[in-house]
This record gives C-alpha cells, structure tokens and sequence, in this order.
C-alpha cells in the first residue's frame, strides 16, 4: 500500500463507504480531533518512557495504549456515517463496556489522589501537562460530535474519556511529586 495516493490533491478525502467529502467537511473536522488526541496520547505514552516512575509508566502507559486503540475504533465510526463497518470488524467498536472500563479507571485512580477541593491549573510535569492538554482535545472533539450529531454513545465515551484524562494527568503530577496549582 502506497502511503500517497493523490486522491486528495484537490481538497476532498473519502469517508468509510467511498462518499467523497471536502477536507473541511465538519465529519473529516471531527475525526481529525479524534486523530490529534489519540497522537498526544502517544506523546504521552512516549514521555513517560522518559523518566516517569516504572510504576506510573506501567499502569498509565498500558492505559493509553487502549485509548489510542478506542481512539482509532471511534475515528473509523465517525468515518462510517451509514454504518458499513461489518460487524466482524470488533477492533471498529465501541460498547457501553468500554464507558464502564473508563469510569473504573477514574475511580482507580481517583481512589489514590488526595481529594480535589479547587480548580486546579493545567501543568506540572510534562505527561501530566500533555495529559491536560489532551483533555482539551477531547473537549473540542465531544463539541464538534454534539454539532454533528454522533451517537449517543460515542458523545458519552468521550465525555467520559475526558474526565479521565483530567485524573490521569492529577495521577501524573502526584506519582511525580509535582504539586497542584490550585486557581
């Protein structure tokens, strides 16, 4: 497979079922934040095999990992607007299992930071820092999903994904021994 095809040379990419679409169309717009917040969680992933504690690498690494694969199943339906993803392709889902497993992470790792009292400024320690910028993204990305009227369930995923990353990035700057900017 040949990395340039020349299909888009002219300002228009294909969604899932071969529609052709302008690379401004507000779907391409909203999959591409999709695409932006899967790379800075990559960015994260590969940070924090820069000096983070083994212990935050390992459990927040692993973590990502899945996040970015979420990410890459949620762009492919998002691309899919008549829904043509066989069924067969289980990697292109998303389920109400998958919202459970990220309101058990939040509750994981809420469980061991200390109790939020204040509004807290993004920053601290660069994965934590990266993490609030990637909630950011997925913020932007929940709004552009709500304008274009995604599934339900994909706009709860996302929401959802973006507590997360709040308190990934507090678990970050705790496991870091960074302290919180209280607003």
């Amino acid at each position: 497979m040949k990395i340039y095809t020349k299909t888009g040379d002219t300002g228009e990419t294909s969604l899932f079922d071969g529609t052709r679409v302008s690379k401004a169309d507000a779907r391409v717009d909203t999959y591409g934040d999709i695409d932006e917040l899967q790379a800075w969680l990559g960015l994260v992933r590969a940070m924090l095999g820069q000096g983070a504690s083994d212990s935050t690498a390992g459990y927040l690494g692993a973590m990502l990992e899945q996040l970015q694969r979420d990410l890459f199943a949620l762009g492919a339906l998002l691309a899919d607007p008549q829904h043509r993803i066989a069924a067969r392709v289980t990697k292109a889902t998303l389920s109400d299992a998958d919202i459970t497993r990220l309101e058990g992470w939040i509750d994981e790792l809420d469980a061991r930071l200390p109790a939020l009292r204040h509004f807290i400024l993004a920053g601290g320690a660069p994965p934590g820092a990266m993490l609030h910028v990637a909630r950011t993204v997925c913020r932007r990305a929940e709004r552009r999903m709500v304008a274009l009227g995604a599934d339900a369930l994909l706009i709860t995923f996302v929401n959802r994904l973006s507590d997360l990353l709040f308190v990934m990035a507090r678990a970050a700057n705790h496991d870091a021994q960074v302290p919180e900017t209280e607003w």
